[in-house]
């Protein structure tokens, strides 16, 4: 449960096998637009968080699955009343839904990324831009050794700074200066990236790197510094409907896909990282696999 949407995602797996995708079911729900002044989500929203669940859990029934695992990210655990929410959904559905810590994000989606890569990655730096916040891991294990959160998800960027259509220059600039304000103090942590593996693992990330492939010729893979400040510069400037016409580029995308783009050029331009490279799993697969672990 995110951010932007409920997604059941159905695995078929064992320990020490790869998570093999049998089936996915996803909702776009948007939880953050139910959030009212004082941060709390509203009955409406509640209500349709409700009846996501719900739809969600009587297609799992349908497939008879093994093990539900239940969990949430920024939105729920961002909310005034997440506590509230948590109850209403376990009285009302029955589904246990757990909150993750914005470190337990970052641990999870480092270690999809290292099973992914593998060990010849050696430093391996992970980002993730969801759409309430950014997680960072970093290490050479399959521990990250430093993790952290920061609120630059693409959705509460955009809801939070960003006005007009295209964009307004003063928005931008003020979208700018927070994402850059938030960042330095990482700075520590992250330079001196070099000889390791720089990895994006969300859809942000893959759809930024479709961009620069279908608009700039860009044939190698992976998201270079100079792809993504022209990318970032490109998106800034068009209309909501000119974004939602790029191929690949869905209608909640089109609007978060300026604040994701400023989110990943920041990163590569403080940090000084020459490429991103994308990995296709990221934070569910992290949760499947340290499960199967742990199975008999």
């Amino acid at each position: 449960m995110g951010s932007n949407s409920v997604h059941l995602e159905v695995i078929d797996g064992h320990r020490s096998g790869r998570p093999i995708p049998f089936k996915s079911f996803k909702h776009d729900i948007k939880l953050t637009d139910y959030l009212d002044e004082a941060g709390n989500i509203s009955q409406l929203g509640i209500a349709t968080l409700l009846r996501t669940v719900q739809e969600s859990t009587s297609e799992a029934e349908k497939l008879e699955l093994d093990e539900l695992l239940a969990f949430a990210t920024s939105a729920i655990r961002e909310a005034g009343n997440s506590e509230f929410v948590l109850n209403q959904v376990q009285e009302k559905t029955g589904v246990d839904l757990q909150v993750l810590s914005g470190d337990e994000e970052a641990q999870f989606t480092f270690l999809a990324a290292r099973r992914w890569f593998g060990w010849s990655a050696g430093d391996l730096l992970v980002f993730d831009i969801g759409g309430g916040s950014l997680e960072i891991a970093r290490g050479v294990e399959e521990v990250a050794s430093f993790t952290t959160s920061v609120m630059l998800g693409a959705g509460r960027l955009t809801r939070n700074y960003l006005d007009g259509d295209p964009f307004s220059e003063k928005s931008l600039k003020r979208l700018t200066g927070h994402i850059e304000e938030t960042l330095r103090p990482l700075q520590s942590n992250l330079t001196n990236f070099k000889g390791g593996l720089a990895v994006g693992t969300s859809k942000t990330y893959r759809t930024l790197e479709k961009l620069c492939t279908e608009f700039l010729s860009k044939k190698q893979s992976g998201i270079t510094r100079e792809a993504i400040n022209e990318i970032a510069l490109g998106l800034s400037k068009m209309t909501f409907k000119e974004r939602k016409n790029l191929p690949g580029i869905s209608e909640t995308r089109a609007n978060q896909i300026v604040a994701g783009a400023f989110v990943a050029r920041a990163v590569m331009n403080q940090f000084e990282i020459s490429v991103i490279n994308t990995c296709p799993w990221a934070l569910r697969e992290g949760i499947v696999l340290r499960r199967m672990d742990w199975l008999n």
